[in-house]
């Protein structure tokens, strides 16, 4: 079974006008999900992140700065790209608190795989800094709880947004039992993820070039990213599903198409099958053309969905 994790405060978390990160994204993947294809999804509201559970991963400092925000119809600013508004703050813990959720039920067999339509995203977001349109990061907070509510010892989180979740890397840089693989545009914002960023040997970037495309995504995971994968034998994988190396999307320029979305979430499925009783929760990170999101998005799903 599959579980769609979302919440509708996640629309209400507003960055303003002509920002990249609208609520009209978290709406296209919601009506691109609502099909009759996707009906035997079992749809779920998504609860609150708890005080502990950030605290995995974030310092007490982050978490009341973020959670101390909260103003009155108005915009706050906390660096160029990232902001919050009214609603951010219960967003935001919607979000983290979707995919622990996620992770209960994969773990517990009231599903096998979860798909978490929520934003604000959460790759970018530090142990103490909210950047890049994140606020919490939300698969740090999932792999941190499987762990610790688990038992767990092999988490994998495995993420081919365009920009390189440099929080989820800085937060599990020295965690062995997590394993961190990206694919991504080099250069491009944040400005790491270079390959020999090993972290204490769990850290595989594969970088991409601007003007790559389906070809040398698929080679990189093939051949470098999907190997470590195995071999680290994860018991739950964790997905970051950023959909901006799309060949549509206006903040990058790697030049994917809709079906390389389905073959990579086929291939990071079989993995799960192989080692983990196929328990996979993705959620979404980035994607900024809503029409290839949308595209993308239903194609991921529908390969989750497959048994």
């Amino acid at each position: 079974m599959l579980q769609l994790y979302t919440h509708a405060v996640c629309l209400q978390h507003d960055p303003g006008p002509g920002h990249a990160e609208s609520p009209a994204r978290l709406r296209a993947v919601l009506k691109a999900l609502d099909q009759d294809r996707f009906a035997v999804i079992d749809r779920v509201e998504a609860p609150r992140a708890t005080r502990e559970q950030l605290l995995r991963v974030h310092s007490a400092d982050h978490v009341d700065r973020i959670l101390s925000i909260t103003p009155a119809d108005e915009t706050v600013r906390l660096d160029e790209d990232t902001l919050m508004s009214p609603a951010s703050a219960e967003a935001g813990l919607r979000a983290a608190g979707a995919l622990v959720a996620a992770v209960d039920a994969v773990m517990k067999g009231s599903a096998n795989r979860a798909f978490c339509a929520v934003r604000p995203p959460g790759h970018h977001a530090t142990a103490d800094t909210a950047m890049g349109f994140c606020l919490f990061n939300n698969v740090a907070v999932a792999a941190a709880h499987a762990l610790a509510a688990h038992g767990l010892k092999r988490v994998a989180i495995a993420d081919f947004d365009v920009h390189h979740g440099n929080g989820t890397q800085d937060i599990f840089q020295r965690e062995p039992r997590v394993l961190f693989l990206s694919s991504h545009q080099s250069p491009l914002y944040p400005g790491t993820g270079s390959a020999e960023e090993k972290g204490v040997g769990n850290v595989i970037n594969a970088p991409l070039s601007p003007g790559d495309g389906s070809y040398e995504f698929r080679e990189l995971w093939d051949g470098v990213l999907l190997p470590r994968l195995h071999a680290f034998k994860p018991q739950l994988l964790l997905i970051s599903a950023g959909f901006d190396a799309h060949r549509n999307d206006p903040l990058a320029d790697i030049r994917l198409q809709t079906e390389d979305y389905a073959w990579i979430t086929e291939r990071l499925v079989d993995v799960a099958r192989t080692h983990a009783d196929g328990r996979v929760v993705s959620t979404l990170e980035g994607g900024y053309d809503l029409t290839a999101l949308a595209a993308s998005a239903s194609a991921h799903v529908a390969a989750l969905l497959e048994e």
